[in-house]
């Protein structure tokens, strides 16, 4: 008898994110590639997890989260958006965003169904729901604005559609979902009856006066759509592992199963810190990291378009994709590789992002670093002679 591998195992590999990750390590150079925040943790966050720990919040929680942390997700959330939630039935706290989204693929779909995907899209998206035997049909968004139209929507509809995933702002173009676009995937959906999933991991991180909607806001969309957001972002702690996911009651108490069966509970202390920083920490912070992070955009962006790598100008998120064509090679990951040994400047390759050739042409930049670090990587890309 020959052992081998599951069926699945075929369908997941390590992430070009993580990949470039690996080989900036390698050289010792700036890692633009991973979305890692590297900003301070707010001091409120850090003290609220060290006070638990020391009061003993270091045993499993409820499986949907700490009573505490849902309710200050659903002040949040009525604050910010105007959804009105009750955090007793309609908020699961799980591992992450990515854990949350994991758990509500995990209650709501079957193999074999298929979930319309905007292109480009987050990798772990797509291979989350291929390891579960669901098909990403993919709706490719337009630049310069990535824009997309109701008859994009329709043509990629079968009968074996089930969901529409959003993610906005975005990640890697950072296209910010407006109110009309919305209304557009709202009507697809209820006529023919989908689920709405949101990513909405960086709505804090919007540029140039826009808005942030949270599409579970739109009449009648309340009760279809799967709101999946974090704290790893917005507080500078992708290690905690702390997201959540906001929806009908029906729903969530199935999420909230799944999660229980593979993550058991989001960290304890962890919890309670990131709770005290929702509690605590007011408008004037959420604005300001915007700022910071708007600020850092325009000077990553217009070095980009100085050294010939035209950048995509985000409207929120903190990334830009950028044309990298003028770099050497024949695929967008031989670029970010020449670009990596020439600067020690690490990008994504492109084609992590989208399904078919348009992504050979680009790279993703994460500028979301300390401002040393980011005028590091600057200095370097200067240097590039092409």
């Amino acid at each position: 008898m020959t052992l081998k591998m599951g069926k699945h195992r075929q369908l997941v590999a390590q992430s070009e994110i993580r990949n470039m990750t690996l080989e900036c390590a390698k050289v010792g150079g700036v890692n633009l590639a991973q979305g890692v925040c590297d900003l301070p943790v707010p001091d409120e966050v850090v003290a609220g997890a060290e006070e638990a720990m020391r009061s003993g919040f270091n045993t499993y929680t409820r499986y949907d989260g700490l009573p505490r942390f849902r309710e200050a997700i659903a002040a949040k959330q009525k604050r910010y958006t105007g959804m009105d939630v009750d955090p007793d039935s309609q908020v699961v706290v799980s591992a992450g965003a990515t854990g949350a989204f994991y758990a509500t693929c995990l209650a709501l779909l079957d193999e074999g169904d298929e979930v319309l995907v905007f292109e480009p899209y987050y990798g772990y998206h797509v291979t989350t729901l291929a390891s579960l035997g669901v098909t990403s049909v993919p709706v490719v968004l337009e630049p310069p604005e990535w824009a997309f139209t109701a008859d994009d929507l329709e043509r990629a509809i079968t009968k074996k559609t089930r969901a529409i995933l959003v993610n906005t702002p975005s990640n890697p173009a950072g296209k910010v979902f407006t109110r009309e676009e919305l209304t557009v995937i709202a009507a697809c959906a209820e006529a023919h009856d989908l689920f709405v999933f949101t990513d909405e991991i960086y709505e804090h991180f919007v540029f140039d006066g826009r808005e942030h909607i949270s599409p579970a806001t739109l009449p009648g969309m309340a009760r279809r759509t799967i709101t999946i957001s974090g704290l790893s972002k917005v507080f500078a702690v992708t290690g905690w592992r702390l997201g959540y996911a906001v929806c009908d009651p029906e729903w969530a108490l199935a999420i909230g199963h799944f999660s229980d069966l593979v993550y058991i509970c989001a960290p304890a202390p962890l919890q309670v810190g990131a709770a005290r920083g929702l509690e605590r920490l007011g408008p004037e912070y959420y604005q300001g990291i915007s700022d910071d992070h708007q600020l850092k955009r325009d000077l990553f962006c217009q070095t980009l378009e100085d050294i010939g790598l035209t950048p995509h100008r985000p409207q929120g998120a903190y990334y830009t994709l950028a044309d990298v064509t003028a770099l050497p090679g024949r695929t967008a990951r031989e670029r970010a590789m020449f670009l990596l040994e020439k600067t020690g400047v690490a990008c994504v390759p492109g084609s992590a992002f989208y399904s078919g050739p348009t992504g050979e042409t680009l790279a993703r930049f994460c500028f979301a670093k300390q401002m040393d670090a980011l005028e590091d990587a600057m200095t370097r890309l200067r240097g590039l002679q092409l």
